[in-house]
């Protein structure tokens, strides 16, 4: 076989190599002009090499951010030294459909991209060779098992009727903000609600018309409160609504927001259109408090003297008391 011959025969199988491997290979010098698109750049972007090598790649692909590649290659051309991008860092370098657009859970092509250095006979680094790896199935399936321990992760924490914080979970965020205060002597308060003669609402109506009350009831609270507050199911019809960086008098006016609304909430089970009361008790915290179980149990006090004193009412605990 004859030179000519013989170095065309080798430029084939290079090529059929090159378009045969399943991911992207492009190469560009300093300029950033193409010298290289390979099968697999062509197969998703729908650009033959024809109109692409020679061209500069921003003028191709204006999507691309020019300044964070160019910053992301400049040590690859100065240094020799490769870089490795990854799609949790930015999902993709070129923006290529997925190969499933029907069955994938993504619109594009997750992409991992790594740069490394295309030296010449005299060392010195010219080009540079871009590598891209489609991930999509592996960021996928990461993202869905991060998606799934957060779900389990707020599962947790959180009371299935009602969407607020379980107890468990409100006693640990309790615990935490009381020593938080202790160190910082800021103000807080906790408040105690109970739904008022709740065991006559369940024996004149049922459990199921009791759980729509207590559920009606942490709607009010969810809509009374700041996304900074914690407020939970503390046990039954009994919910605990911790105020951080909250004086009581504050606090009263959050809990007569929720009595009073709770008053003029009408439940409806079946048939039946069930109004009910709530009574609330709040205590704001000190640094005399030994533990937080003793700053819970002041509202706690107070909670059952609005229930002694008629009900349908907010108490404070008053610190001469303790």
């Amino acid at each position: 076989m004859s030179k000519p011959m013989s170095d065309v025969a080798d430029m084939h199988w290079q090529y059929d190599l090159l378009g045969s491997i399943e991911v992207g290979i492009v190469v560009v010098n300093r300029d950033y002009k193409v010298e290289m698109w390979n099968q697999f750049m062509e197969n998703h972007s729908g650009l033959l090499p024809s109109k692409v090598v020679g061209k500069n790649l921003f003028d191709v692909f204006p999507k691309v951010d020019k300044g964070w590649l160019q910053r992301k290659a400049k040590p690859v051309f100065d240094l020799k030294t490769p870089a490795f991008l990854i799609w949790e860092q930015r999902p993709f370098l070129f923006e290529f459909s997925t190969n499933r657009p029907i069955t994938s859970a993504s619109s594009f092509m997750y992409q991992n991209v790594t740069l490394f250095p295309l030296a010449s006979l005299s060392e010195t680094v010219e080009k540079v060779c871009i590598v891209v790896y489609d991930v999509t199935d592996q960021a996928l399936g990461q993202m869905n098992i991060e998606r799934l321990n957060s779900e389990l992760e707020n599962m947790s924490r959180i009371d299935g009727l009602t969407q607020l914080f379980n107890r468990r979970y409100w006693q640990e965020q309790f615990e935490r903000e009381y020593k938080r205060a202790l160190r910082t002597d800021e103000q807080a308060t906790v408040l105690m609600l109970d739904i008022d003669h709740f065991k006559r609402v369940n024996d004149t109506y049922g459990h199921q018309a009791g759980d729509k009350v207590i559920q009606a009831l942490a709607g009010i609270v969810k809509s009374s409160v700041r996304e900074t507050d914690y407020a939970g199911r503390y046990g039954g019809e009994e919910f605990a609504i911790l105020l951080p960086n909250t004086s009581v008098t504050s606090a009263v006016s959050v809990a007569e927001r929720i009595r009073e609304t709770a008053e003029h909430t009408e439940v409806t089970h079946e048939d039946d259109h069930i109004r009910f009361t709530v009574s609330v008790g709040a205590a704001e915290f000190s640094a005399d408090y030994a533990t937080a179980l003793a700053w819970l149990e002041d509202a706690d006090q107070s909670l059952y003297a609005a229930k002694n004193g008629g009900r349908n009412q907010v108490r404070i605990h008053q610190p001469e008391n303790r």
